[in-house]
């Protein structure tokens, strides 16, 4: 199908809320906070859960609701050991016969064998399907635009909801993936040559290739965190802040006495967010001091081309720091500079992208 029009994107950003005006300096982040961009899925697993007490059996290895989910629809969850120590993190999504379980590449080859670990008497089977499905992640305000001009309505996509659409002559899969800042979309086929057709088709249509550097500065932006790099298997729930992983009510799971012990205990010691950093750019890994005393770690740190009068970038990092630091407002530092804890892990790329005029999230 021939693209009717061509996205088009400005590479100024609406002002900030100290009516600083942003620029975007490089135009693969102009694509993804402006217009649209897109990149392979090649980091992305699956893993197949099937048998008759499949529901059962993985909303009680899962942190969020298993059991509510309905066909076409997802959720984020923790897998956790029996300390209530993040083990792995995913999206489960529920079809009419099968769990599909969507995690980073790396993960399945540690998940698989700890979650059969617990399958005893159940009618239960996993099976790693990665090498038979093949994606590509649009991003942007611009994103459902592009995809209703190629044939794959994406308006009335709710979070996390998937759907099976024709395209051509194949049947894709298309999921409103979670994104805090820009709509994002994955759009996965069984055939690589429908997956680099689609490419194809929608680079054409205006969408602008996007290296692995260009993402990590979205996700950073976003203040989503990387299992692996932000979330280790040492970590508890409540300190990664992402309660969208958590549901309180929905019965027992591995781990759960530790979860309901944090939450009736009110809060964690420390907590994860975002840093505003003034100084030379830190290792990940950088020990943050207040007063000369540990507070905390920077886990991802990044130098990004958003350019205004106070610079040429802006400089952003992730991270825990100790609740009672954070509440004092203490002055934070870590070796080379100033640490700034953000309000929210997403509040320096809101105030570089709000205004009343900006596209409107699908």
């Amino acid at each position: 199908m021939t693209p009717m029009t061509t996205a088009t994107t400005s590479n100024t950003l609406p002002t900030t809320q100290s009516g600083v005006e942003v620029t975007v300096s490089n135009p693969q982040l102009t694509s993804l906070l402006r217009g649209a961009g897109i990149g392979p899925l090649d980091h992305i697993g699956w893993i197949r859960v099937t048998g008759a007490d499949r529901v059962r059996w993985l909303n009680g290895m899962a942190t969020n609701t298993v059991q509510d989910l309905v066909t076409g629809i997802g959720a984020y969850n923790f897998f956790l050991n029996a300390q209530g120590r993040i083990q792995a993190d995913g999206y489960i999504f529920a079809s009419a016969d099968e769990l599909l379980i969507e995690t980073s590449r790396q993960q399945i080859v540690p998940l698989i064998p700890y979650l059969d670990h617990y399958i005893i008497m159940d009618d239960v089977e996993l099976a790693d399907v990665t090498s038979s499905r093949h994606g590509i992640s649009l991003i942007g305000p611009k994103a459902a635009q592009l995809l209703a001009e190629i044939g794959l309505s994406a308006d009335d996509l709710k979070d996390l909801e998937t759907r099976r659409l024709s395209w051509q002559a194949t049947t894709v899969t298309l999921i409103h993936a979670h994104s805090p800042l820009v709509p994002r979309y994955e759009i996965w086929a069984d055939n690589p040559a429908d997956t680099a057709a689609l490419l194809d088709v929608l680079k054409a249509a205006g969408a602008v290739p996007c290296e692995p550097t260009t993402l990590e500065w979205l996700r950073i932006l976003e203040g989503t965190p990387l299992y692996g790099t932000d979330i280790r298997d040492r970590d508890l729930p409540q300190e990664t802040n992402q309660t969208r992983a958590l549901h309180f009510a929905k019965g027992c799971y591995l781990g759960q006495e530790i979860v309901e012990r944090i939450r009736s205990r009110g809060s964690v010691h420390r907590t994860f967010t975002a840093f505003r950093l003034e100084g030379a750019i830190p290792a990940e890994g950088a020990q943050l001091e207040s007063a000369g005393k540990p507070v905390g770690e920077l886990t991802s740190v990044a130098s990004i081309p958003l350019a205004s009068s106070h610079g040429n970038t802006l400089q952003l990092a992730l991270g825990y720091i100790r609740r009672e630091a954070l509440d004092r407002h203490d002055s934070i530092q870590y070796p080379g500079g100033i640490a700034a804890p953000a309000p929210s892990p997403t509040a320096e790329a809101q105030a570089a992208t709000s205004a009343s005029d900006s596209p409107e999230r699908s």
